[in-house]
């Protein structure tokens, strides 16, 4: 539930401008409260004349603390308008700004006590009283009423201006947070994106050419041919990261400007290219092939797993023997295993530890889970996606 705001919020800020207005009003309003009498004081009574107008410049004074004592303020200047009908106008304002806060006890204390104030000086004002003192009593609680109804209708409105105010702000913190959200997703999504992509064929790249260099002895043949895989798995990176930034930045029909991104059936050629560059590779792939097919999204999912799997094992276990083991129907998702045995041999491949972090996040989007860790003296990577996403 939404809190109410307090008066002290929802008021506006006074300038000299509002000031100024409000005064004047307040001078008018003096003005007709005390003028038929005004001449008959000046005549006949000059003292109560002086008394009036000196209640009153102290009237005009308590009202500019209205705000920080409404109630107080709106019981004193009524009172005082009961022997000045200078003070009239004070009293007016001060009940307007009490009626604004909408609390009921004060509103109705101070509205009693400006009934009374009003025919109480009708009563005690020199001269004979020109109407009778019931249309005295209903001039007043009409009047009063009038006022107060002014005042709680200011307050209404400015209470909900502010709820409005405070609305549009909270929205617009909210749209900056989650434009914010989106575009740290967004920068993780491209990281991950490129990360699946250029590591692979990078890893490639750098243990062939580490082979190379380590191997002085090699006929030109065999260094043309090492060479030339070498430029191939390049170029395959450079394919592949166009591909990416493609499907990241499409046209304006919203159709992707490049190759679609790989999917499950892509994972043996993944596999065939990964014996051809020369690791020892055991696939086993249970998914039935005429059943339902693997969705793109899924098929990718598991993709990138198998991909960063090779690419760890090539980095850490150059030699070793690495499974790879899918399985899965539409009923209960599809599991993933890939295990090598713990290398023990120290590569220079850098690498920044990001790339199981970006699959297990690759993972959970898609609803699944992805862990990692040793069993026996093998590296295991085990993942299961949903069949349906």
């Amino acid at each position: 539930m939404e809190q109410r705001p307090t008066p002290e919020e929802t008021r506006p800020a006074l300038t000299r401008a509002s000031h100024a207005w409000r005064y004047a009003l307040c001078l008018l309003i003096s003005g007709l409260a005390w003028g038929e009498f005004v001449v008959v004081e000046w005549r006949e009574h000059r003292s109560v004349f002086w008394t009036e107008v000196a209640i009153g410049v102290l009237a005009f004074a308590l009202v500019h603390l209205r705000r920080r004592y409404p109630t107080a303020i709106g019981l004193a200047t009524a009172v005082l308008s009961t022997v000045s009908g200078v003070a009239a106008g004070p009293a007016t304002l001060a009940g307007v700004s009490v009626a604004t806060a909408r609390r009921p006890g004060p509103v109705v204390l101070v509205g009693l006590a400006n009934v009374a104030a009003g025919i109480g000086y009708s009563r005690l004002a020199p001269g004979e009283p020109r109407e009778s003192l019931w249309l005295t009593v209903a001039l007043n609680v009409v009047f009063v009423a009038a006022v107060l109804g002014w005042g709680m209708y200011l307050g209404s409105r400015r209470e909900l201006l502010w709820t409005l105010r405070a609305r549009a702000r909270r929205a617009e913190d909210e749209r900056d947070l989650r434009v914010g959200q989106a575009k740290v997703t967004e920068r993780a999504r491209i990281a991950r994106e490129m990360h699946d992509v250029l590591a692979h064929r990078i890893t490639q790249v750098s243990m062939q050419a580490g082979a190379l260099a380590f191997r002085d002895d090699l006929p030109a043949d065999r260094l043309r041919e090492g060479l030339t895989q070498i430029q191939d798995q390049a170029n395959q990176a450079l394919r592949e990261l166009r591909d990416v930034l493609g499907v990241l930045r499409q046209d304006t029909s919203g159709q992707p400007a490049a190759q679609p991104q790989p999917t499950y059936g892509d994972v043996a050629r993944l596999v065939a290219e990964a014996r051809a560059s020369g690791s020892n590779v055991r696939f086993t792939d249970l998914v039935d092939p005429e059943g339902p097919p693997v969705p793109d999204a899924v098929g990718r999912t598991v993709y990138r797993i198998v991909q960063e799997g090779l690419t760890n094992a090539r980095k850490h276990a150059p030699s070793a023997v690495v499974s790879v083991r899918l399985s899965g129907e539409p009923e209960r998702g599809i599991d993933v295993e890939l295990r090598n045995p713990v290398g023990f041999e120290v590569t220079s491949t850098p690498g920044a530890g990001l790339g199981l972090v970006g699959l297990r996040e690759r993972a959970e989007l898609r609803g699944g889970r992805l862990r990692q860790g040793r069993d026996r003296g093998s590296f295991v990577l085990q993942a299961w996606i949903p069949w349906e996403t």
